[in-house]
């Protein structure tokens, strides 16, 4: 048995406003998330939702985790671009070269994303969101392969990406250099057993690939109720939640 991968998590002062935020670049509807905050539920075959909660940490440093929105046309890649903007992004310099092709932006909490350039083979079969782009080593990415059973699709120079039999993103790793953690990661996977499945059969296996364990006293959680908090090998949070 796998997990799923139930959520992508991002931490947020103002949930609400950063959730109407990607409402309206995605076209995801927003829906109250009987936990913690707000979350967007997907109109495609993204396979996960996003959920947006409540933290007053400060964002230090650039995320580990990203989003590549595709373009179909760079008329399409401009009304991205153009809406986004409208809707609170800015203009971000992540060090792309002139000749790049990309836009970078950043959501109103200075969240990083890019907008690919149309064209871009290795996510032509992917839809709107092409990717979670992630800063991190190939020994992460062949344990995420096996904590969500989704295969490889890459792996060459120590980079690395998987993606989900059924479709949706794919998500990548940059592979070394990987930059040092510079605290908890405002992007986290919130996974989840099959209905049928087993929470604590599963801590058990992702310990056995790799994971850890790690305690989040003092930033607010609840206990289990809220899931079990985990590290992968590279220290990245994630919680593996009770089954659903």
């Amino acid at each position: 048995m796998t997990s799923q991968l139930f959520a992508l998590c991002f931490d947020a002062s103002e949930p609400l406003r950063l959730a109407q935020f990607w409402s309206g670049v995605l076209g995801w509807e927003i829906a109250d998330d009987p936990n913690e905050g707000v979350a967007l539920l997907p109109n495609d075959d993204t396979g996960f939702r996003i959920r947006f909660l409540p933290t007053r940490e400060l964002k230090v440093g650039m995320n580990w985790m990203h989003f590549d929105l595709t373009s179909t046309s760079l008329e399409d890649q401009q009304r991205t671009v153009a809406r986004s903007l409208g809707l609170g992004a800015q203009q971000f310099d992540a060090g792309q070269l002139p000749e790049e092709e990309h836009v970078v932006l950043a959501d109103p909490e200075v969240n990083e994303f890019c907008v690919i350039e149309p064209g871009n083979n290795f996510l032509a079969e992917c839809g709107f969101i092409g990717a979670l782009a992630c800063d991190g080593s190939q020994e992460v990415g062949y344990f995420w392969s096996e904590a969500l059973g989704w295969p490889l699709v890459w792996d060459q120079d120590q980079e690395t990406a998987i993606r989900s039999p059924l479709g949706g993103p794919k998500i990548t790793w940059g592979g070394p250099p990987v930059e040092p953690k510079t605290g908890r990661n405002r992007l986290r996977f919130d996974l989840a057993p099959a209905v049928d499945g087993d929470q604590r059969a599963e801590i058990d296996r992702l310990l056995s690939l790799g994971a850890a364990r790690i305690d989040v006293s003092g930033r607010g959680e609840v206990g289990e109720a809220h899931g079990v908090a985990m590290a992968d090998p590279d220290g990245n949070e994630f919680r593996v939640l009770t089954p659903r």
